[in-house]
């Protein structure tokens, strides 16, 4: 059998920090209603979906090691890609000096999960290298004098080189899912900005989360008790939360980086992902289980062993 291992990750960020203060300056809203009921202390603003997308992949390609043309397909997992025509990942793939192919991706704040199995399929069929992405600009569908939405989203960048192994590798379990009666509850029209309906974007959130958990669990031959670590979509820290106790773990052991960036929508796990490795969060052998949702209504979760 053929599966992947991890060997390099990164991650980009623009450099205006938008705090909550800032946004009470033009919004009825304030720094402890927001921080109360989202988690949320600041977000990151700026920069193209494609330049925060080539500075993660870059980033991660010097942790690996590889170069450009070592790498067979860009799976570039956003919401927001540069343009509608064409895919923003063969701007990601010319900056890099990539010669295979490369495709945007998008199943929302599941993204990432979606791009992870499938690259997975991808290596086990014959690729050696994958370059997986998750970068959104959200800032430029937000409705900035919206309260509700306003204060939840951000951009940023994560990115991991994936590579083939002689053995059934690292990913030891998934699981995803979509819901298409749930479209009209979180959606961003041509031309407009994101309208969620957040009461039952939270309700189903939490459901689907733990399902998703629990069947990508049951893949894997695992429980909870398996895991060391939650790679969660950071959406909000009460959905979060709440997930985690459902599911039996603590919270505590869970990668929170939403009281920084917001909600990155397909680059939220990525963040986290790389936040965890970068603190000495995650060490070789750890259980590691991502899992998120987002609009479509998508979900998607894995079970990652982490063999660095």
């Amino acid at each position: 059998m053929t599966g992947l291992t991890v060997t390099g990750w990164g991650t980009a960020l623009p450099d205006r920090i938008v705090t909550n203060a800032e946004l009470a300056e033009s919004l009825d809203t304030s720094d402890d209603w927001i921080l109360e009921r989202t988690g949320i202390r600041e977000r990151r603003v700026g920069g193209t979906t494609s330049e925060l997308a080539i500075a993660a992949g870059r980033a991660a390609l010097e942790r690996a090691g590889r170069r450009g043309d070592d790498i067979d397909l860009v799976l570039l997992a956003t919401t927001t890609g540069d343009r509608i025509v064409p895919a923003t990942a063969p701007t990601v793939q010319e900056a890099l000096g990539i010669p295979g192919g490369a495709v945007d991706l998008n199943a929302a704040c599941s993204g990432f999960v979606y791009g992870l199995v499938l690259a997975n399929g991808m290596l086990a069929t014959g690729a050696r290298r994958i370059l997986l992405i998750g970068a959104e600009t959200l800032s430029s569908i937000t409705d900035w004098t919206d309260r509700s939405n306003a204060i939840l989203f951000g951009d940023g960048a994560g990115a991991l080189v994936l590579e083939a192994t002689d053995d059934a590798g690292d990913l030891l379990g998934w699981d995803l899912g979509s819901d298409g009666s749930a479209t009209h509850i979180l959606k961003c029209e041509h031309g407009g900005t994101i309208e969620m309906d957040g009461k039952e974007v939270f309700r189903r959130a939490v459901r689907v989360m733990v399902d998703s958990s629990k069947a990508s669990l049951e893949h894997a031959g695992l429980t909870i008790d398996d895991v060391d670590l939650v790679i969660p979509h950071q959406a909000n820290l009460r959905i979060i939360h709440s997930a985690c106790q459902k599911l039996g773990i603590d919270h505590e052991r869970a990668s929170i980086v939403i009281d920084r960036y917001g909600n990155t929508s397909s680059a939220s796990i990525p963040l986290a992902l790389v936040d965890a490795i970068e603190t000495g969060r995650v060490t070789t052998g750890d259980t590691l289980l991502l899992t998120g949702f987002g609009a479509g209504m998508t979900w998607g979760s894995a079970v990652l062993r982490w063999s660095r």
